[in-house]
């Protein structure tokens, strides 16, 4: 906050009283704070009888500054907050940047130092872009306080002696001087009395000449400090105490505090235990009513040393573990981030020279991260294409093997389906995870049977409970309805995932699945979806972390139980995908319960008739581009059993050729295929001229990364996932049987 407003000629005359009254303000908070918010309080009501936006800002922003002085915190993050949204609608950064000195001061005298310290390091980058050297000196200081807080005196060291450089290029002795004040107690720390001795004094001096009562009060309070050091208690206390009337009067509660608990310091180091506990009970009673954090554990651990000299072992403990709570409140994770990044704004402003190699640097970093997703993309699209094609053959040819046997040997191959989805859910997991963390599933909702995929649901996971000595039941409230508009698949991954959890960590107890109607709100009905088991439970530490993708807790976590560590982190990013949140709540050998609400649309029932459709593909042909010779014979036996006809092209180059000699009713595209792929050879096929210029593509593909492409999105009608979802295609055919024409791409992505 700059220590007066630059009158423009053009500024109204109205206005001039406002500012006068402003500076003025600022201007005796050294010597008089209760008239600084007098002048402050009337420049305000006066702002707002002209309605003027910039001055009400500057009114409120000098009020926050002044409640934070005396310690009236809340009132003056209140007031801070008032004048940033003015700031703001003026698009004032420094003004902004005042306000959230006035924030950052609130903070770091209080018990929120990370806080204060990411506040700090924002006024310090704008103060900087302006070259303020008033203000810059006036956070640099704040910033030195904070680190000489956390013991770092390197740091604290150098941000007084950035402070002071500034107060001089600003031409403010007082700002110079209370720099000095700090630097004078790092160096007693580090017994170099002499030299203290010298800054505090020139400190006093500078004080007394400029007339900074309040200052002086902080210089008296050091050489207090210094006397102490000299052991020249009988001064010493003299000097503590003027700074405590001082401080007292002008209403300064951080100074009172820090006065208290020196005070007390010096009566026990003289010996006087009685006296020291009278001022540190004042101390400590002071600094909780203020919340002033660094006095209150400094003051807990003087009671420590003190109840020690008295041989109260009890009571010694007892505010031994009380200093180390405040204290470790003081620094935590957020705090040292911070610090580092103020280190290197720090770096970066001081040497253009490391500017340019730190942007380098981030380039190259920024380059890095772009081409190990690149990476990452590419070996996720190729896992899933060489890892699900193998699979698309096992899955179809138990599909079709199972319309043909019975008995033992549909047992047999019942068993097969089963492990082979099994494994197809585990890499799906993977998969599935990558595509909703970044972004890029949608649901797919259709009519679809809530109860008949509830029941699908339990009899899939029945086996596997069963297994375990488990009772797996549905409870559907009867006012649920039949059929609402669902995403079937996602909706089976969640209930999936909670069930087959619940059986992981159950043994012989009872698993239930519950559904129940909470509201209807028009066509929607909000539905209340619950898994609950009474097995291991989850304590209460891993409550926060068991959504992160990976988590296993260790305590119940073994390898005969298993898993990815992703089934709860998909469950999460799914229930977000339909607009609820997933919640537990567990008790350790008690059981768990996971439950969501969801806001479903409600639906006739579906027409599911795909069979009797099938004649609407009677006769149809199909262009089959697929590299994989098993899976070629395998889907084309599929079109025949539908009676299509289909050709086969085992590469994309083949593919084009082919669809230049004949229409096709439809174009079964492979992605990943050799000399040509699958975006190129449908790009191609659109082109003017070929014959097939308006037929469906469908993309048919084991890389669940294609349709996330969204340059390549335009050149497909649908796309169609391996292993095959027999009903899936069968819909997709049907839909496009009426020759509805493609949107054409305009040109080829490269």
């Amino acid at each position: 906050m700059n220590s007066t407003f630059t009158m423009a000629p053009e500024i109204e005359e109205s206005r001039l009283p406002i500012i006068s009254l402003l500076n003025e303000a600022y201007a005796c908070r050294t010597n008089n704070l209760k008239r600084s918010i007098e002048y402050a309080q009337k420049a305000l009501s006066m702002s707002r009888h002209l309605t003027d936006t910039g001055l009400m800002a500057q009114s409120l922003s000098r009020l926050s500054l002044f409640s934070m002085i005396m310690g009236e915190y809340d009132n003056a993050l209140r007031l801070a907050q008032a004048a940033i949204k003015h700031f703001a609608e003026l698009n004032d950064e420094r003004g902004i940047a005042d306000a959230k000195y006035n924030i950052a001061g609130v903070h770091y005298k209080t018990n929120n130092f990370h806080l204060g310290l990411a506040n700090l390091v924002d006024c310090i980058t704008i103060y900087r872009k302006f070259n303020d050297h008033h203000n810059l000196s006036r956070a640099h200081k704040s910033l030195g306080t904070i680190y000489e807080y956390f013991g770092d005196e390197k740091n604290a060291v150098s941000a007084y002696e950035e402070a002071i450089r500034a107060g001089r290029k600003a031409g403010d002795l007082n700002l110079e001087s209370n720099a000095y004040n700090n630097l004078s107690g790092i160096y007693i720390k580090r017994n170099n009395i002499e030299k203290a001795a010298v800054l505090i004094e020139r400190a006093i001096d500078i004080k007394r000449k400029t007339g900074d009562i309040r200052g002086l009060a902080f210089s008296l309070y050091g050489r207090g400090k210094v006397n102490m050091a000299r052991k020249n208690y009988q001064q010493a206390e003299v000097d503590f105490k003027a700074a405590m009337d001082i401080h007292l009067d002008m209403g300064e509660t951080l100074g009172q505090g820090m006065a208290f608990h020196k005070l007390a310091h010096l009566y026990l180091q003289t010996g006087h235990l009685q006296k020291a506990k009278e001022v540190l009970t004042k101390g400590l009673d002071f600094s909780t009513t203020h919340n002033i954090v660094m006095v209150k554990y400094k003051c807990c651990f003087l009671f420590y040393q003190l109840f020690k000299l008295e041989c109260d072992p009890v009571n010694a403990l007892h505010y031994l573990e009380l200093y180390h709570k405040e204290k470790d409140s003081v620094i935590n994770t957020q705090t040292l981030k911070i610090i580092e990044n103020y280190e290197l704004i720090t770096q970066m402003a001081n040497n253009e020279k490391e500017v340019q190699l730190e942007k380098a640097e981030i380039i190259k970093k920024k380059d890095i991260a772009e081409q190990t997703a690149r990476v990452k993309q590419d070996f996720l699209s190729t896992m899933s294409h060489e890892i699900r094609t193998p699979l698309n053959a096992v899955i179809t040819i138990a599909s079709l093997l199972g319309d043909k046997v019975k008995n033992e040997q549909k047992e047999l191959v019942d068993t097969l389906k089963f492990s082979s989805n099994n494994l197809l859910l585990i890499i799906n997991d993977f998969l599935d995870f990558t595509k909703l963390d970044a972004g890029k599933a949608q649901l797919e909702l259709r009519q679809a049977d809530l109860k008949k995929l509830l029941g699908n649901i339990k009899n899939t996971y029945m086996g596997l409970a069963v297994e375990k000595g488990n009772q797996l039941l549905l409870n559907i409230d009867q006012e649920v309805c039949d059929h609402y508009e669902l995403d079937e698949t996602k909706a089976s991954q969640i209930i999936g995932n909670l069930v087959t959890n619940a059986i992981k960590f159950t043994e012989r107890g009872l698993i239930t699945i519950s559904v129940k109607k909470l509201s209807t709100d028009g066509c929607f009905d909000h539905l209340l979806f619950e898994v609950s088991d009474n097995g291991t439970g989850i304590e209460s530490q891993h409550l926060e972390n068991i959504f992160d993708s990976f988590f296993q807790p260790q305590t119940i976590t073994t390898r005969k139980q298993g898993g990815t560590g992703l089934g709860l982190a998909i469950v999460k990013k799914l229930v977000e995908l339909h607009g609820g949140t997933i919640h537990v709540s567990s008790q350790t050998g008690k059981g768990s319960v996971f439950y969501f609400d969801l806001k479903l649309t409600r639906a006739t029932a579906p027409i599911k008739a795909i069979e009797k459709r099938l004649d609407l593909l009677a006769g149809k042909t199909v262009l089959l581009a697929e590299d994989n010779m098993i899976n070629a014979m395998l889907i084309r036996k599929l079109l025949s059993n539908w009676k299509m006809n289909s050709e086969h092209a085992k590469n994309g180059v083949e593919a084009v050729e082919k669809s230049k000699l004949k229409v096709y009713d439809f174009v079964l595209m492979d992605i990943h295929m050799p000399e040509m792929d699958g975006y190129e050879a449908s790009w191609n096929i659109q082109q003017k001229g070929n014959v097939n210029s308006n037929t469906p593509i469908f993309a048919l593909t084991a890389d669940v990364t294609a349709e996330t492409k969204e340059e390549h999105v335009s050149l497909f009608n649908s796309f169609l996932h391996k292993p095959i979802e027999i009903d899936k295609m069968q819909e997709a055919f049907i839909k496009y049987t009426g020759g509805q024409e493609r949107r054409a791409a305009s040109s080829f992505p490269k």
